[in-house]
């Protein structure tokens, strides 16, 4: 199988680069998302044990019985435990089947933030909702989707300067904006049993945001990006590397110069039946009240709010 050109970026570059290399970055950065839409990211400076400690601790939450993690449960875009069977993703205009739900089970956070606007903080930012029985959870995921947001916003930066734009331009739309903090437990084909044809960890579909940064683990049933002419391939992995990807919001935005590429994540593989992964996952977005529209002319999309375009996604998605 076929490997996709996804290149691995060091970001340290934005920071310390002399203005030569961050332009041949914000340059290369480009290329890469016209081509698939995802890249690869070094140099970003998180503690590595941060990732480990999240895993662990959100190990002892998803070990607990069924009937004690009910008392967290929330549905798609809310905030707790999205149980097994609760959500089924699917490329936008095909229609869920939840008969063939997504094979994980998520705790789902969001940004501590609020705006000031009550209507926009209750639908946004509701408080978040960790279990007590992780004690250590909630300073942890804090810390990590803190210090993942100040990456997002240097590629933000970087997206502008690879699109002739103030270096601003993104940064400035989305201050206020929320995020939704995934940590998706996909258990092991002698946990979750045969998938049924057609079932997946998660389905192809494409991210509905501005930009997705993503902590992940190799496996058999790993993610997969979809390449142009239908074929699905293999994401590379770099170790202690984040991959990204761009959102919806973003493609649009961009005219789609820029691509919500598809992509899915393989249902646990007879290759190894106990193979268990854990992905942590932060969907960054635009503040709510954006009105996107496309930059270049000829995408034919019409403008629309990122509140608007969220709120179709997430419906989509639900299983009732």
């Amino acid at each position: 199988m076929s490997i996709p050109d996804i290149p691995l970026l060091d970001i340290s570059v934005w920071r310390v680069g002399s203005a030569t290399r961050r332009d041949d970055l914000a340059r290369r950065l480009d290329g890469a998302l016209r081509q698939s839409g995802f890249l690869l990211i070094e140099g970003h400076g998180i503690d590595p044990g941060l990732p480990r400690a999240i895993r662990a601790e959100a190990a002892r939450f998803f070990g607990l019985p069924a009937r004690l993690k009910q008392r967290y449960s929330a549905p798609v875009g809310g905030r707790g435990w999205i149980r097994p069977g609760g959500e089924a993703n699917a490329f936008y205009g095909q229609r869920a089947e939840p008969g063939r739900a997504d094979l994980k089970e998520s705790l789902t956070m969001g940004r501590s933030f609020t705006t000031g606007d009550p209507a926009t903080d209750a639908e946004w930012f509701a408080p978040n909702v960790y279990p007590a029985e992780c004690p250590d959870l909630e300073a942890l995921c804090e810390r990590y989707a803190t210090e993942v947001t100040g990456l997002y916003y240097e590629l933000l930066e970087a997206c502008a300067v690879a699109l002739g734009l103030a270096r601003d331009f993104f940064t400035s739309r989305a201050r206020r904006s929320p995020h939704t903090f995934n940590i998706n437990r996909y258990p092991s084909l002698a946990q979750a049993g045969e998938p049924l044809a057609g079932q997946f960890r998660v389905a192809p579909h494409t991210d509905w945001g501005m930009l997705t940064i993503l902590d992940r683990q190799p496996g058999y049933g790993g993610l997969q990006v979809q390449m142009p002419g239908s074929a699905w391939a293999d994401a590379p992995y770099a170790p202690g590397a984040f991959t990204i990807n761009v959102g919806d919001i973003l493609a649009r935005w961009t005219a789609d110069r820029w691509c919500s590429t598809r992509h899915r994540v393989l249902p646990p593989s007879a290759l190894d039946p106990d193979e268990e992964l854990v992905s942590l996952i932060l969907f960054h977005e635009a503040d709510m009240d954006t009105v996107v529209e496309p930059l270049f002319p000829g995408s034919g999309y019409p403008p629309v709010t990122a509140a608007d375009y969220l709120r179709e996604r997430t419906a989509a998605a639900s299983v009732a």
